[in-house]
Parts: structure tokens; sequence; C-alpha cells
């Protein structure tokens, strides 16, 4: 992403960079909708926290920085309003769902075995391998204020989001 970023900044293009924490949508999308509607979450992340964004509000930023003059040559990093582990995420994921789901600490090397077994590529096993290794060194456990930087407001939470989306039966 550095590599990425090094090139925007050097081009001739007026540019913007947004820096968004994971998202509350990988609970109930793609990446652990399945997990979480098993009952079990699985990840090696240790106890660092991660204050998660929710897309819209990333949505909702990036319209504002296309339409408006006043970003251009900004960085916004773009987190939740708070930092919670994933035990406590899943914990809030369990009681909106109303029923039993569990964290459990996996090793780096349980967990791609994990991702190889479910018919992962091993390339990207690796990159999200590489990726919780940058979280668990915590490069994205601080809250920042991007969110509100950019929209004039606070970040959604990841307790209502929860609420709602259980309410759809994506965790049932």
């Amino acid at each position: 992403m550095a590599v990425a970023e090094d090139a925007v900044r050097e081009s001739e293009a007026e540019w913007t960079i947004l820096r968004p924490n994971q998202f509350f949508q990988n609970f109930d999308e793609y990446l652990w909708q399945a997990p979480l509607g098993a009952g079990r979450l699985g990840l090696p992340i240790g106890d660092m926290p991660e204050p998660f964004v929710d897309a819209d509000d990333v949505a909702a930023v990036a319209a504002v920085v296309l339409t408006e003059d006043a970003h251009a040559g900004r960085t916004y990093e773009l987190s939740g309003p708070r930092a919670l582990t994933f035990a406590e995420a899943t914990g809030i994921i369990a009681r909106a769902a109303g029923r039993p789901i569990r964290y459990e600490e996996l090793t780096p090397q349980a967990y791609r075995a994990e991702l190889l077994a479910q018919g992962w590529a091993e390339a990207d096993a690796d990159a999200l391998g590489a990726m919780f290794a940058l979280h668990r060194a915590g490069h994205s456990a601080e809250v920042t204020d991007g969110v509100r930087q950019v929209l004039g407001r606070e970040a959604a939470d990841l307790e209502p989001w929860a609420r709602r989306i259980a309410a759809t039966g994506v965790w049932a």
C-alpha cells in the first residue's frame, strides 16, 4: 500500500488518500460471515484492539472528498469511534444475534492451515496472514477522527450496526 500511495503522491493528478480500518461488513459478508454463522471465529489477532469502521462511513467520506475541493493532497485515517478486540466484537455480534458465538485465538500457522483446508489459495492465505501480522503489531489499533474531520459527525459504532444486521438473520 505504501508503494501505491507514494506513486499517487508523485503523480501530477490531484489526490486524496483514505486509509480505512477493518470494515464492519467483514463480519456479515465474505470474510467472517460463515465462521460467525457456524458459531466460531478463529483468527491470529491476539488482544490488540481494532477500531472497526462502517464501510458506509468510508463511502460517505469518499463521496465528500470526490466532490469538494478542500481535501486535495490530504490523507485521512478512517476508523470507528472505539477500539475493540476481535473477542469483544464477536461478543457484541453474539449478543445481537441472540446465540452463542465464540472467538478463538489461533496461531498464524493454524489460521493459514484452516484457510488452505477451506480452499483458499496460498497467496490469499499469506496476504491475510501478513495483514493480521500488521494488526498484531498495533498498526491499526488507534482510534482516529478522519470520519469526523470530513463528515462533521462521529463514525458509526459497531454495536447498533450489529443489532441491525443480526435482525436480517445473517448469523442465525
